[in-house]
């Protein structure tokens, strides 16, 4: 039966488990060697407006350089351009493993080997969900594309969140309503801190996903009500502090520092460390705030 594309209550159901198939059933979803078991647990997903004001404000707060999904949209899709509120942000959460969690979190200085194979067999099976989705959509007619995978995303060593980019995986689903963000800058979400995040804007209307949370940091024990902190001790190089997240103090390390170790130690051309996101409240969920 050729599903319902015109209802959007019946589209979103049908993404949504098109890509918790794909998670579950995909061999690519894979530690690798040593290890034979999967990278992810099942995800979560979101949508957000292409006319969603929020990132309009992105563009305000981050620079001007920030792309907007419409501008995103053009970049790839120059004939026919839609109107905003025609497009959908497709976002995706992929927890990842409790093993891989409780390796990461007996870790105190580098990432654990499970942590390194996620970042990198990780995040190419987030490559190969991305590119599914699309492949999905355009059997069906759909024009759709990957911020991430588009040659007009670009790094910006400018603005004061300065290293940042023009597209962010995480205010994505922050703004479909799948997390808020931590004092080191991670999403925390319904199944924890430990994650990779994705998506695909699609010319598509869909719904979007109510954001049960009125503030950014909504989900952090440290901003509402000061309980927390543990984060800041997990940082093996200072990056963390009261004042919140050294961006270029964690990028020298994780980047330079990590990516030396991990290519010696494990044989992964690859960079991590997430040590913040594990051993904390909110390494496996939403932490309780009472």
């Amino acid at each position: 039966m050729v599903p319902d594309l015109d209802n959007p209550t019946q589209t979103a159901i049908l993404i949504e488990s098109m890509i918790r198939s794909f998670v579950s059933q995909s061999p690519e979803n894979n530690l690798g060697q040593p290890f034979d078991e999967k990278v992810f647990d099942q995800p979560l997903v979101g949508f957000s407006s292409g006319a969603d004001p929020l990132y309009d404000e992105y563009k305000h707060h981050i620079g001007s350089f920030y792309l907007s999904p419409l501008e995103l949209f053009r970049s790839s899709f120059s004939h026919k351009p839609p109107q905003p509120s025609e497009l959908t942000v497709i976002s995706w959460i992929l927890p990842s493993s409790r093993k891989i969690r409780v390796e990461q979190a007996k870790q105190t200085k580098q990432p654990s080997r499970r942590w390194a194979h996620t970042r990198a067999m990780g995040e190419d099976f987030n490559v190969c969900l991305r590119e599914f989705v699309i492949g999905w959509l355009k059997e069906k007619g759909i024009r759709s594309m990957a911020p991430m995978l588009s040659t007009s995303w670009k790094r910006y060593n400018i603005g004061q969140y300065a290293p940042c980019s023009n597209w962010s995986e995480r205010h994505a689903a922050y703004a479909a309503g799948l997390g808020t963000f931590g004092l080191c800058d991670g999403l925390i979400t319904a199944v924890g801190k430990a994650v990779r995040v994705g998506s695909v804007v699609a010319e598509l209307k869909i719904e979007p996903t109510p954001r049960p949370y009125e503030d950014h940091h909504e989900y952090c024990l440290f901003y509402q009500n000061g309980s927390c902190g543990d984060c800041i001790s997990r940082c093996p190089v200072g990056a963390l502090t009261e004042n919140g997240h050294d961006k270029q103090k964690c990028m020298r390390y994780t980047e330079q520092s990590m990516n030396h170790y991990i290519q010696k130690k494990f044989g992964l051309n690859t960079y991590a460390c997430g040590l913040c996101q594990a051993e904390v409240p909110c390494t496996y969920g939403i932490p309780d705030q009472d």
